[in-house]
């Protein structure tokens, strides 16, 4: 599969999710928000290009810094439980990206909604 093709194949996973994406490089800068993000973080976005010092206190920021540290250390570390949101009743997580021999190269911040879904199983109607 051509790279072009994969792109626009994993561009279109993390913008079908329904929760926020935000994906930052390792100079701690924002390269791309779904639109959950962009709608969760309102009043900071867009994010993108922004640096995450910008957007957060310190203490997390440090914290954030840890964590991407902590990925550099091995290629199996490479989620880190951050905390629960318990207004919107969601759990945030930072994950490693790495590429094929595992190196990192960048990370994104995850938000799962801990609110059990309603609807029926496969319904297609």
């Amino acid at each position: 599969m051509a790279d072009l093709d994969l792109f626009d194949f994993f561009k279109g996973i993390i913008d079908s999710e329904d929760g926020p994406i935000v994906l930052s490089n390792l100079e701690y800068r924002v390269i791309y928000e779904n639109s959950s993000a962009k709608k969760y973080y309102a009043p900071a976005s867009p994010l993108t290009g922004k640096l995450l010092s910008t957007l957060m206190d310190d203490e997390m920021m440090s914290k954030v810094v840890m964590s991407v540290e902590w990925f550099k250390e091995d290629k199996n570390n490479n989620k880190v439980f951050a905390f629960h949101d318990k207004t919107n009743n969601m759990d945030m997580y930072i994950l490693a990206i790495r590429n094929t021999s595992g190196k990192l190269i960048g990370f994104y911040g995850r938000r799962e909604d801990r609110t059990p879904d309603q609807g029926k199983e496969f319904d297609l109607n």
